[in-house]
């Protein structure tokens, strides 16, 4: 049952609403789940096949996300983001605790792993863009610059802790272990989000209207190519993620492998870019809001790209971490600035689909940058590939800055 508000509850600073609270404990729980998940996974992978092998079942994930997040976000919307995240939850968390249990019994090889992959790929396709057009029916619209704030702090938190948590299951009781810690933190999600109230909004009706779900995908794309704002804010995140995605993965562990830092400098770095990260979140979630938004989000890409430019050329460990985390810090910035602008101007209608495009690129097209990115580097160099990947990203920054709706845009007051 859903407990529906029929009024506009009075606005409650986000991080003092026990509403919003509870709705953070649930996707916290489900995130740390998600980094357990994929640790387990790639362990039972590498117990069970070939180096190749384990990477397509570690990227067997990829393609069902890929080819069904638009239509996650026509489902999102046409049934309610509540019910969708609950039903995502529930189905990640059979799923895995079923692979658990299987591989207690038994060793059914490779091809379990690959079906589960490909399982967690489709249920994320619907997963995210229901978490993206949840929040505005949590809170008022002043307070969704601080929840993308809180909701990036989850997601840092979960991956610092997450993976530990996994190596522990995986030492207690090998994959079996890990893969039953994991459906159990996702598990916990459930019941938090079974209490958590939602309140219907004036444009839920729209989404009401009968009609089939290609048409309203293309009323969601129509939304998003008509509206001053969305359109060059789209495009200004596909080239910032683009630019940065290659670098941050591929890249830096092969700047690390020939600076000779090794994996533990390659993790100081990371760490660095996670501390950067995790401060910016911790800016907004304090604040609430910025006042010129879409002004912040040009100027941080812009100047973050540099800065991505500049990790190359880093002459020693200690620089290389101080620029991650000042491509962190900016980066960051940019991201829950430009999330928290797709809150505030998607009519709440269209907001699984907005949030389905935006996730299509970072999601699903952005890692096809990283084998690109690789094979680039083997031929060209570390310097000029992350030359043109900054200039990739600070075109994204360029967008947001050039056109005048978007630099103007402001997170409501």
């Amino acid at each position: 049952m859903t407990a529906t508000l029929t009024t506009p509850p009075v606005t409650t600073p986000a991080h003092r609403d026990p509403n919003v609270r509870r709705w953070l404990a649930a996707y916290t729980s489900s995130m740390l789940g998600d980094n357990v998940y994929y640790i387990a996974l790639s362990w039972a992978a590498v117990r069970s096949g070939t180096p190749a092998q384990v990477g397509l079942v570690m990227s067997a994930s990829a393609l069902p996300r890929a080819v069904l997040m638009l239509g996650g976000g026509v489902v999102a919307d046409r049934f309610g983001p509540r019910r969708v995240v609950i039903g995502s939850d529930a189905a990640r968390c059979a799923a895995v605790l079923a692979v658990a249990a299987l591989l207690f019994l038994s060793h059914p090889g490779l091809w379990l792993l690959t079906l589960l992959a490909l399982v967690f790929g489709a249920v994320d396709a619907v997963f995210v863009p229901a978490v993206g057009a949840l929040p505005p029916r949590l809170t008022g619209k002043d307070q969704l610059g601080r929840v993308q704030g809180m909701r990036s702090l989850a997601i840092r938190f979960a991956a610092v802790v997450g993976a530990p948590l996994g190596g522990l299951g995986v030492a207690a009781g090998g994959a079996p272990a890990a893969f039953a810690l994991a459906g159990l933190l996702v598990a916990v999600s459930v019941p938090l989000l079974v209490t958590v109230r939602v309140r219907d909004l004036p444009a839920d009706d729209a989404a009401r209207v009968p009609g089939t779900a290609w048409s309203d995908l293309k009323a969601g794309l129509r939304h998003i190519r008509g509206h001053r704002v969305l359109a060059p804010l789209m495009l200004a995140i596909a080239l910032g993620d683009l630019g940065f995605v290659g670098p941050l993965n591929v890249g830096l562990t092969l700047l690390a492998d020939r600076r000779g830092w090794g994996a533990s400098g390659m993790g100081w770095v990371l760490a660095g870019f996670g501390v950067g990260a995790g401060a910016a979140s911790l800016l907004l979630a304090v604040r609430g809001r910025l006042p010129r938004a879409g002004l912040v989000a040009g100027w941080t890409i812009t100047v973050g790209s540099a800065a991505v430019g500049a990790l190359a050329q880093a002459p020693t460990l200690l620089a290389a971490v101080g620029t991650a985390l000042v491509v962190g810090l900016l980066t960051g910035l940019s991201g829950v600035m430009c999330g928290a602008l797709l809150q505030t101007h998607a009519d709440p209608a269209y907001l699984g689909r907005v949030t389905a495009v935006s996730s299509l690129v970072s999601l699903g097209l952005t890692p096809l940058s990283m084998p690109l990115a690789a094979a680039a580097i083997g031929a060209f160099g570390l310097g000029p590939v992350y030359a043109v990947s900054a200039g990739v990203c600070g075109l994204g920054g360029v967008v947001a800055l050039a056109v005048p709706a978007l630099r103007r845009a402001e997170l409501p007051g």
